[in-house]
């Protein structure tokens, strides 16, 4: 019989709802139900392309004995922290601080005013690599219960205490100025992977925010190394099985620091990403690969993660049927030298293996190997290859597919308007652009309520529950101030004002300026959540940064302006001390040096002359510019307003903080003004 999880809509929970345990959703009839019974409560937080989250659900949540004692002592409460990241936050942070690590699944066990007092990760059924049982875990906590209640609830105060304690007073510090931008350069050097790109060692990350920092940083100051770096690591990856090479798009992470073999699962928000980083890659450079992988990962995303309503689903696992009725990870991607011959015969299995990197001893796990692509790919005939890689893509539709997380994150779906719209614009495909849109048009409809409030999550055209988080306030502004940008459609740009409001008075501290991860008004638990790290994806702290500063840009309000570069005070802090950790915030901390520049494009629609202006505005480099685009004198857009058409042409204005150059109607004076 179901338990109570089978009426959520997160895709995490629902395969939880046939276990056994007694699973309560985050709730607060959860922790009455504690209060009530006595009993602690087992929180344990996962998501659905987790593989370890599978393992540990399999091996002791459906077995049937463990769930029974588990039931009989403890009040169980499954979180999905992609739905409640909020949550993950505040509790991940206490198992951080107490074992000096994290991860997930995320075992913690609380009292019944949710109080942490024992942490964990994933444990196995059975004692293992120093590691106590499940079984023994659970057992150890009841026996500490009962009959040490007092020195749990000791520890449980101490614990909230300590995290209580952790607020970050950065917010009202300066901007980061030329020196710390230079000193976090200088620290991104030194951890650099000269060999393998990227930045330290196994496992490695895609570094996309802190590549947008390089990419921004070298359009500004014309450093090469800082473009070397960022380039460099991009080629990497592109060649690397980290990035898949027969569908496009790129899996999370790689477990080696040579992006040979990666952890498999793809995540939208990693994609969204680096689709747009490579495309302002080929922004910069011209690079045919940085090109070749934005369009293909910008179709994967289209092609493989667009839901029916047009949002875009979360993820895809990391395991799948290996054929024989076991889930094994990786199974759908990869390939022994026997599979190349039965899919291509002898021949042109021969050149896939070694166009490829297929060798008979394997590169991942019994023999098979990840694809790569060597960098002395030109020697191999391009039609004949891109028929190999036809026929490979066919054969592998064929297996067993990855399981899709279909829930719709809006601070995904956020990254993901903005990487399409740019990349459709970019490179003349409408049909991306479309796409953006459409998934604009669904948060629009389903997502925010009538005070322009989003919810986090949706799925099956059904809104979640749970109010959206400061990323989802940003990210989604992001979206919409790059529609605003590519489309010249100013609801966009009304719509991220909206949001950005939101941030100015329910998530700022009006004090120091420091921002807060969840809403003034929003369910209060143990701490508020505040970090402004980037992890996988911007802080909210630093995409709202980097929010307000565009939309201050697009429309000159003061405001707007002033809390961007109160917030911008962290990244001044910390900038120059873990710029790794940090991307975001200094690639807006670069726009806001830059001006940022405001570009007007005016003219009529249909002349070719007001594309050409508005294209190059686009591809402009200059750090965070904001462009719109419209008739002369329209009041669609702010920048637009006043505006007039010189001798009767389509007419380019560039200015910074509204104040103008000349303008002009010549594309090539349009070009030198955006690039001083």
């Amino acid at each position: 019989m179901p338990n109570r999880l089978a009426h959520e809509t997160s895709p995490y929970l629902l395969q939880h709802a046939d276990n056994p345990v007694d699973w309560w959703p985050w709730s607060a009839e959860a922790f009455e139900e504690a209060r009530r019974t006595g009993k602690p409560v087992l929180l344990s937080v996962g998501y659905s392309s987790c593989h370890w989250c599978h393992v540990m659900a399999h091996e002791s949540f459906e077995d049937q004995e463990t769930a029974d004692y588990l039931n009989a002592h403890f009040v169980g409460v499954k979180v999905d922290r992609e739905e409640r990241p909020d949550v993950d936050a505040v509790y991940m942070e206490a198992v951080q601080a107490a074992t000096g690590q994290g991860g997930w699944p995320m075992t913690v066990f609380l009292t019944p005013d949710a109080e942490p007092f024992y942490f964990g990760t994933y444990f196995p059924p059975e004692p293992r690599h120093g590691s106590p049982s499940f079984r023994q875990v659970l057992e150890g906590v009841h026996s500490a219960w009962t009959d040490r209640r007092g020195e749990v609830d000791e520890v449980a105060g101490k614990i909230v205490r300590d995290l209580v304690g952790r607020e970050i007073g950065f917010g009202d510090a300066q901007v980061p100025g030329e020196g710390e931008l230079a000193q976090a350069l200088l620290g991104l050097t030194r951890d650099y992977d000269a060999t393998h790109g990227g930045f330290g060692g196994a496992p490695k990350f895609p570094p996309s925010m802190a590549v947008e920092f390089l990419l921004r940083h070298h359009a500004r100051t014309g450093a090469e190394g800082a473009l070397q770096m960022a380039a460099d690591t991009c080629e990497r990856m592109a060649r690397g099985g980290i990035y898949d090479q027969l569908g496009g798009g790129f899996a999370r992470y790689s477990v080696d620091r040579e992006w040979v073999v990666p952890h498999f699962e793809k995540m939208l928000y990693d994609n969204a990403l680096l689709c747009r980083v490579y495309a302002h890659l080929w922004r910069a450079t011209g690079s045919d690969l940085a090109r070749r992988v934005a369009l293909e990962t910008a179709d994967f995303m289209v092609r493989e993660l667009r839901t029916n309503e047009g949002g875009f689903a979360s993820a895809f696992d990391a395991d799948s049927d290996d054929g024989t009725g076991k889930h094994v990870e990786g199974a759908y991607y990869v390939w022994t030298p026997r599979q190349l011959r039965e899919v291509l015969g002898e021949q042109d299995a021969e050149l896939a293996a070694d166009h490829f990197g297929v060798t008979e001893e394997g590169t991942f796990e019994e023999g098979a190997s990840v694809l790569q692509l060597p960098q002395n790919e030109g020697v191999f005939e391009a039609d004949r290859i891109a028929s190999v890689k036809a026929r490979l893509k066919a054969a592998r539709d064929g297996r067993p597919a990855p399981g899709r997380d279909d829930k719709i994150v809006a601070a995904w779906n956020g990254l993901a308007i903005a990487a399409l719209a740019e990349t459709g614009a970019y490179f003349d495909r409408p049909d991306l652009v479309d796409a953006a849109l459409g998934a604009a048009d669904l948060l629009v409809r389903l997502h925010l309520d009538e005070h322009a409030r989003p919810a986090r999550t949706s799925m099956d055209g059904r809104v979640g529950a749970h109010a959206g988080v400061l990323e989802d306030y940003a990210d989604v502004a992001e979206g919409f101030l790059a529609l605003a940008s590519v489309t010249g459609e100013g609801v966009w740009l009304e719509f991220a004002g909206f949001l950005l409001d939101h941030v100015l008075v329910r998530f700022t501290d009006e004090e120091t300026g420091a921002l807060y991860d969840t809403a003034a008004d929003a369910e209060k638990l143990i701490r508020r959540p505040q970090d402004p790290t980037d992890n996988a994806t911007p802080s909210g702290w630093s995409a709202a940064a980097g929010a307000l500063l565009s939309y201050a840009a697009q429309t000159g309000s003061e405001p707007h302006r002033r809390a961007a570069e109160r917030a911008l005070g962290v990244v001044k802090a910390l900038g120059p001390r873990a710029p790794r950790f940090i991307g975001w915030g200094l690639a807006t901390a670069e726009a806001q040096l830059d001006g940022p520049r405001e570009v007007a494009v005016v003219g009529p629609a249909d002349d070719p002359a007001t594309r050409e202006l508005h294209r190059i505005a686009l591809l402009a480099t200059a750090p965070g510019a904001v462009v719109a685009v419209g008739a002369a004198d329209s009041d669609e857009l702010p920048l637009l307003a006043d505006r007039s058409l010189i001798g009767g042409e389509p007419t380019a204005y560039v200015c910074r903080n509204f104040t103008c150059g000349a303008p002009t109607a010549d594309a090539d004076r349009l070009r030198a003004a955006l690039s001083r």
